[in-house]
């Protein structure tokens, strides 16, 4: 392949990569929505700590899995923090 087309690969998986993570982040807010009508805490550290881990063993590389791990970090905060206006 060229430089040309591993980009415009690039440009296609990126494409990919944002809707996927649009739509975890609308899953977010119905998740923050939902703790809210019931009271819940909307930070559960339990729970992220298990997606991590869970994350990390699913990784089969290249990244390395505190890689994976950190930017899994800025997704969970960023949706937590839609849901707060959930």
């Amino acid at each position: 392949m060229t430089l040309e087309q591993l980009r415009q690969h690039i440009d296609r998986l990126d494409a990919q990569v944002l809707r996927l993570l649009n739509r975890r982040a609308a899953v977010g807010l119905q998740v923050g929505r939902l703790k809210k009508r019931n009271g819940l805490r909307l930070f559960d550290a339990k729970r992220e700590r298990m997606i991590l881990r869970r994350l990390a063993a699913l990784n089969g590389g290249p990244l390395p899995a505190a890689a994976v791990r950190a930017i899994y970090r800025e997704i969970l905060r960023q949706v937590r923090n839609l849901e707060r206006s959930a």
